[in-house]
């Protein structure tokens, strides 16, 4: 079994663990410390604001009469599968891509036991500036954001590579 792991990309598993494990006790210490819709200014762009959202990305079918929270939940699910397998199958050589998988894995696992278990994903980073507020967002969306993120740089990267390879041929 560790040969398994040590050969192959679950390795990674380790950062899906870390940034997990931070996006469960932050949101835990949001819901436990702060009423819903509390905010604690931090500095003049940035509180910490206690939100649940039932919807997806920025509240997306919100609205809806609660048949959401299961969809949004398997989808979530279905994702994390996806993720860990594709994960699983990424070559010991991709190390960018083992990692922004494993991110985007951290992330949907974290918002799929928000949803499981309440039926919504706690959110808590509000970002406003001169009265404007962003979507109020968490931990796992942010991994979530630098995994897709890492994923676009691996493929440019890997492009890149392969161009360079047919213009030595």
């Amino acid at each position: 079994m560790s040969t398994l792991v040590k050969n192959s990309s679950l390795r990674w598993l380790s950062i899906t663990l870390l940034f997990l494990v931070i996006d469960q006790i932050t949101k835990h210490w949001v819901a436990g410390s702060l009423n819903l819709h509390e905010s604690i200014p931090v500095l003049p762009f940035f509180s910490i604001t206690y939100a649940q959202n039932t919807g997806a990305a920025f509240s997306f079918l919100a609205d809806q009469g609660g048949w959401q929270r299961w969809f949004f939940t398997t989808i979530a699910a279905i994702a994390s599968v996806v993720f860990l397998v594709w994960l699983k199958r990424t070559p010991s050589n991709q190390p960018l891509l083992a990692a922004a998988l494993a991110c985007m894995l951290s992330g949907a696992v974290g918002n799929l036991i928000d949803r499981a278990l309440f039926g919504y994903v706690i959110d808590f980073l509000d970002f406003h500036w001169q009265g404007n507020s962003f979507p109020i967002f968490n931990i796992a969306d942010s991994i979530i954001f630098v995994g897709a993120a890492l994923m676009i740089i691996d493929s440019y990267k890997q492009e890149r590579s392969k161009d360079s390879e047919e213009t030595q041929i």
